[in-house]
């Protein structure tokens, strides 16, 4: 049987970066008509999926996006060892990533979440970050999506700084990735349970159309023997 790992961050309210986050109750069981839940939120926060539209007026919107865009093999490539608040080196990435073929869905793996929690400013401002090269490095290998369990792009720190957001390829993941067609998926966690370098993955926005993302689930699928 296949081990089930979920990467998935749970959308809970009170964050301190996304306030908007809301659940209340429509109905309940005291009134006997069972029990409704009402949630709204920003579609980027938390673990979800961005489309092309996200950075690209041209790009296309989350209700384009089919299964086979985002589910299929997968690669684990492992930077855990980058240091904090430092750069992911392209050659790092490149040497960690020799496993990487096309058409997969890349999962890079710093294991961040273990050393900083998503509900503290530490998560943002410490953590490690992709370069432009990785980014190129990566899109070069032909990979169809890719999903990142730290704040890949060291500008979104600076929602906490006050800094300025600066032009788009400074967002090197989104320039690099995102706006030509490499479906990325945010924010995902607990990385550090998968075992196998290469595995399925799952990766399922929720259909809304004439989006620019989606709340998403993902899920990797390790076999009982490790695939080649």
């Amino acid at each position: 049987m296949p081990r089930l790992i979920d990467l998935s961050t749970p959308v809970r309210t009170g964050h301190f970066r996304w306030k908007d986050v809301e659940r209340r109750l429509l109905k309940s069981h005291d009134s006997g008509a069972g029990q409704g839940t009402w949630a709204g939120w920003n579609l980027h926060a938390f673990t979800h999926m961005d489309s092309p539209r996200h950075v690209d007026p041209e790009g296309f919107t989350t209700d384009a996006i089919t299964p086979e865009m985002t589910v299929g093999p997968g690669a684990v490539i492992d930077v855990s060892d980058v240091p904090p608040n430092s750069p992911i080196p392209g050659e790092q990435l490149a040497a960690a990533g020799q496993h990487l073929r096309p058409g997969d869905f890349a999962l890079i793996r710093t294991r961040w979440d273990e050393r900083a929690s998503i509900d503290t400013p530490e998560f943002w401002l410490n953590s490690p970050w992709m370069t432009a090269e990785g980014s190129i490095w990566l899109r070069e290998r032909g990979i169809k999506a890719v999903g990142f369990d730290f704040p890949q792009d060291r500008c979104i720190r600076y929602f906490l700084t006050g800094e300025a957001r600066p032009p788009l390829p400074e967002h090197v993941t989104h320039y690099h990735l995102l706006k030509q067609g490499v479906i990325m998926f945010e924010y995902l966690c607990n990385m550090g349970a998968l075992t196998q370098p290469r595995n399925q993955v799952i990766g399922l926005p929720i259909r809304i159309p004439d989006s620019d993302g989606a709340p998403a689930r993902v899920i990797v699928s390790e076999e009982a023997e490790p695939l080649a």
